[in-house]
């Protein structure tokens, strides 16, 4: 059952084609991988999705519903939600008031900056909770920008969660970590999302990430989709394969 579809949809920046008639299927519980060169469309395509840009033309629906010009904080409380690559935190805040400012969000309810949960036991059962399921908790303390780098992925990606998305946008994850920290992060980002049932779209250039955690791969080129399959049948493309892999097309 599709969750997320677009129509036809559009967005050129002047001679720029970034995305050009875009008909892409999100199913529902599945982990997909938008992969493609620089400048191929993908995280165009997830800003048009997200309302940070608007289609020159074309539909987004999300549960069968036309979201096309709902604006962020009401695709929000639809239930799609995303993360960065260049991660978005507040720095000068503690892990935990990070999460913490999400679930407010989420609930609407009115907020004190300089106590937060303090005195709200449900919202701070809440965000421990989320804390631990990114492997954080001990962190909760520690201002964001005083993370290492993959703690503050794992920290873009809960507060992400924290907001409770039916769809969730990850835009390189595992840009700017060193291997291990690579695998360390997909391995909790893949257990959270798969247990929570939660869609996952993840825009990713290490075609080793993308192979190992996906349950189907979408390759873009200059804003259209060139090719969707599951991993296998994605290596077997010849003329995908050299193009992600470097590997040589078969004759």
């Amino acid at each position: 059952m599709s969750l997320l579809r677009t129509q036809k949809l559009v967005k050129h920046f002047g001679d720029t084609r970034a995305v050009d008639g875009v008909d892409l299927i999100v199913s529902q519980g599945e982990f997909l991988s938008l992969v493609g060169a620089n400048g191929a469309g993908k995280t165009t395509l997830v800003n048009l999705i997200s309302a940070y840009l608007q289609p020159d033309s074309g539909h987004i629906f999300f549960q069968d519903q036309d979201i096309t010009f709902l604006p962020v904080a009401d695709r929000i409380k639809a239930g799609i939600a995303r993360s960065f690559q260049l991660v978005n935190l507040f720095d000068d805040l503690s892990a935990f008031d990070n999460v913490a400012l999400a679930v407010f969000s989420r609930e609407g309810k009115t907020r004190n900056l300089f106590t937060l949960a303090e005195k709200d036991d449900a919202v701070t059962q809440e965000t421990l909770e989320v804390l631990r399921e990114f492997g954080i908790e001990d962190k909760r303390e520690t201002l964001a920008g005083g993370l290492a780098q993959g703690e503050r992925k794992l920290l873009d990606v809960a507060v992400a969660h924290a907001l409770r998305p039916k769809l969730l946008f990850l835009d390189e994850p595992t840009s700017g970590v060193s291997t291990r920290d690579k695998a360390q992060i997909m391995d909790t980002v893949s257990s959270v999302v798969r247990a929570g049932k939660i869609t996952a779209v993840i825009i990713e250039h290490d075609m080793d990430v993308v192979f190992k955690y996906s349950d189907r791969i979408v390759v873009m080129q200059e804003g259209s989709i060139l090719a969707d399959g599951s991993p296998d049948e994605i290596r077997q493309n010849g003329e995908v394969a050299a193009m992600l892999l470097g590997a040589p097309t078969s004759t």
